[in-house]
């Protein structure tokens, strides 16, 4: 019996070990030690550096993100901790225990694919079985955990049917059973749900998310789609060029992005160039020539007065209106709708500066939309309040 199977036999499928998404934060304890490590890893596909002295921890029970643009060395993490590549320097390991020259077939991981690589000859209760056949488990044992993990997907009664016979999400969930039912420490999704349509996509985000928490496994996913990450994710690494930029929560991520690269990675932002103009009565001032603003705002910054910052506000934070604020050009922007998105929820405003930069707006149409007050050509003033925005130096 390998150690994952131990484990899993001591704490059942399906059987929750407690709501841990509110207040779970172990990365937060000091005494913690992460189930997964990354330390000093490098890995070069010939003169291409894909992932460059990257070091990282994952935490037991954690659903983690590594979130990025394609090329970014989120995959290659992935598939050297699955054992499909080696590194070049540095190592992996899994509860303190290194995994250099282990094969992936020993390894106490599973991966879903994007392609879900379903046998298309076996039944869904054959593709979910084939990899327990491989163990050489008994065969009440197979059957137990065959059963076990199509209740679990919400698959009961299809386990004789083949995969054509099943739609693009039915696959999906068969891919994830099959990799449930080996009782991994850590399950590895690589894009799995990149193939299904918008709406079944959100869906399966949720049902994905709430089956981690009741099974209490380790899920690290790899996605393009901050959304989903957003969603998903207790903990995001968002990475560029085979480096992590930022490991942080997805609130965190959103409100708190420690440069413009995660700023305008994830989700959409108003970024304004400005100068530090100092500090007083306990608010920050930035001037910002080009827009014709001046920005005061609640966050300290450690800089020296004249040092080139960037202003970011999300679109959501901003007001937008006909009639000018109390103090013109304080926390604020004149320009002219230059265009409008609507998308049934929320309208998006496109906002067109003197200097020739565009801002966004967001309004949430909160009734039916018969005459818009604002409308394209207008000349509208952009505002918001001292703590809406934030300042990057980088």
């Amino acid at each position: 019996m390998t150690a994952a199977t131990a484990t899993a036999r001591t704490r059942p499928m399906g059987k929750s070990i407690g709501p841990v998404r509110r207040s779970f934060a172990p990365w937060l304890d000091p005494d913690a030690k992460p189930l997964v490590e990354f330390r000093g890893i490098v890995k070069r596909f010939g003169e291409t550096v894909a992932v460059d002295h990257l070091d990282l921890g994952i935490y037991e029970r954690e659903f983690f993100a590594l979130l990025g643009p394609s090329g970014c060395g989120k995959t290659t993490l992935l598939r050297m901790l699955a054992g499909f590549e080696n590194p070049d320097e540095g190592t992996v390991s899994i509860d303190g225990k290194s995994l250099a020259g282990v094969p992936p077939y020993r390894r106490p991981v599973n991966t879903v694919f994007q392609s879900y690589a379903l046998f298309p000859h076996m039944t869904v209760e054959a593709n979910i079985a084939f990899g327990l056949k491989q163990d050489r488990l008994p065969k009440d044992e197979i059957d137990r955990r065959v059963e076990e993990a199509l209740t679990l997907v919400k698959l009961t009664g299809m386990g004789k049917r083949k995969p054509d016979q099943l739609s693009g999400g039915q696959r999906q969930r068969v891919a994830l059973a099959r990799s449930l039912a080996k009782h991994p420490k850590v399950l590895l999704l690589d894009e799995p749900l990149a193939a299904l349509d918008k709406k079944l996509r959100e869906e399966t985000q949720f049902e994905l998310a709430d089956l981690q928490q009741r099974l209490g496994l380790t899920f690290v996913i790899v996605t393009h789609d901050q959304e989903e990450a957003m969603t998903l994710a207790d903990r995001i690494a968002v990475m560029s060029k085979g480096r992590i930029v930022q490991v942080a929560s997805p609130a965190e991520i959103y409100e708190q992005p420690n440069s413009r690269y995660v700023a305008d990675f994830v989700g959409d932002i108003n970024i304004l160039e400005c100068g530090l103009a100092g500090r007083n009565e306990g608010l920050t001032r930035l001037e910002c020539p080009g827009a014709g603003a001046v920005i005061l705002l609640s966050q300290e910054i450690a800089a020296d007065p004249g040092t080139k910052v960037f202003f970011a506000v999300r679109p959501e934070k901003m007001q937008i209106s006909l009639a000018g604020p109390a103090e013109p050009g304080v926390n604020s922007l004149y320009g002219e709708v230059w265009d409008i998105g609507y998308l049934g929820d929320v309208s998006v405003y496109h906002v067109r500066l003197a200097d020739g930069q565009t801002v966004k707006a967001t309004v949430a149409n909160r009734t039916r939309l018969v005459e818009r007050p604002i409308t394209w050509e207008d000349k509208v003033w952009l505002s918001w309040s001292p703590d809406a925005g934030i300042v990057l130096t980088k």
